[in-house]
């Protein structure tokens, strides 16, 4: 389903990748990563979950709610984001922040549903904690360089290593993505050396004048060569 080395590109609620644009650039995604052999998954807006998924490529809601079927106007539910054909979700984005106990019931919903989870943790302490919920994955991301350009895996890497560490000692099945200013192929390949399996992007892409030129530099930077 989600392979390692990962990259995931989060549409976040960017005009740029809503709507038809959103599937544009899943396109763009799509065959860059065939062509360089490595796995990328997106995490569209919700309404444009169903259009995205029939490009092809892996897709992760942006986020779902703790709950089970029933009367919950506005929320977002994991039955309906699988019945979209989304193969999980993020959980606990710094832009969409959940309480301990709401970040282990999602987690929890979305394994019953056999959806994948990837839990957002501001630093390696909260890393740990989640990685007891058992997600598939933890993306450690300090929310001060989100959007900044200046990648953790160079600006902060001891961040990237001590997330990793201190996940593993919980689960090592717990695989580990690193964000926050992830921006081009050499920011993927330092944050692999550190340990990461993936990484956790959204506006070095989104926002790129050029998509394509910008998915094949990250993208490239993932490659097992």
């Amino acid at each position: 389903m989600l392979e390692t080395p990962l990259v995931i590109v989060n549409f976040k609620a960017y005009a740029e990748a809503t709507g038809k644009k959103a599937v544009e650039l899943s396109r763009i995604l799509s065959s860059v990563a065939e062509r360089e052999g490595v796995c990328v998954a997106v995490a569209p807006q919700a309404p444009d979950l169903r259009s995205v998924v029939e490009v092809g490529l892996p897709v992760l809601a942006q986020h779902v709610d703790p709950l089970t079927p029933g009367a919950h106007t506005g929320w977002i539910l994991p039955e309906a984001v699988k019945e979209a054909g989304a193969a999980g979700s993020l959980i606990n984005h710094s832009e969409r922040p959940l309480r301990a106990e709401e970040i282990e019931a999602c987690v929890r919903r979305l394994r019953e549903l056999g959806l994948v989870s990837v839990v957002c943790a501001a630093d390696p302490g909260l890393c740990r904690k989640v990685a007891s919920f058992r997600p598939d994955f933890v993306a450690v991301e300090p929310p001060e360089l989100i959007g900044t350009g200046r990648a953790v895996s160079k600006v902060r890497p001891e961040v990237v290593s001590e997330a990793v560490k201190l996940v593993k000692e919980v689960d090592p099945g717990v695989r580990v993505l690193c964000g926050a200013g992830i921006s081009t192929g050499e920011d993927v390949r330092t944050a692999l050396k550190l340990g990461a399996e993936g990484v956790l992007l959204a506006s070095s892409v989104v926002k790129a004048k050029d998509w394509r030129a910008a998915a094949e530099d990250v993208v490239r930077g993932a490659r097992r060569d």
